[in-house]
């Protein structure tokens, strides 16, 4: 029933979230509600990424999914939606932290799943990697988390008065 109520894809986006191999329904439900709160324009899932609309999906989502346009779609789709649009991939390979990206301008940001990271056609797709800067033993952070952290960066420097949006 909730398929039904799909919200369309925005035209021009300026803020995506590619969910790439995401797995584990409660990291993608949290994924979805934290992309909602911090203002993303719609969530595109990838070929062997949990189902958005599963209910524990769903249910940890927490409304996101009436509110947030979200879309499973193949790769060359994913490909014609983000022509032109930067797309960012959080990694713990890049010497890029992300507070050195300018996220004030239209971008995609690419968030790969828990165990592997993002798949091998994720990482040909994307234009520019970046870093969370961590200082205690963690090897890297569960998705929805890292997705929390690039999103509040995003959101930071979009609300900041004299950047352009």
């Amino acid at each position: 029933m909730l398929k039904s109520r799909v919200l369309p894809l925005p035209t021009a986006p300026t803020f995506v979230i590619l969910a790439d191999q995401v797995r584990d329904p409660g990291n993608m439900g949290t994924l979805l509600r934290t992309a909602e709160a911090m203002g993303a324009e719609c969530v595109i899932t990838t070929p062997g990424t949990v189902d958005a609309f599963a209910p524990k999906v769903i249910r940890s989502g927490m409304g996101a999914h009436f509110h947030l346009p979200i879309h499973s779609l193949p790769w060359h789709a994913i490909h014609q939606y983000l022509r032109g649009l930067p797309v960012i991939l959080a990694t713990t390979d890049s010497d890029t932290s992300l507070w050195d990206v300018d996220f004030s301008k239209p971008c995609a940001l690419l968030i790969g799943g828990e165990a592997f990271g993002a798949s091998p056609l994720g990482e040909e797709i994307a234009t520019r990697r970046v870093a969370i800067p961590m200082t205690g033993r963690a090897e890297s952070l569960n998705a929805a988390v890292a997705a929390a952290i690039l999103m509040a960066e995003v959101l930071r420097q979009r609300s900041t008065p004299g950047k352009e949006n």
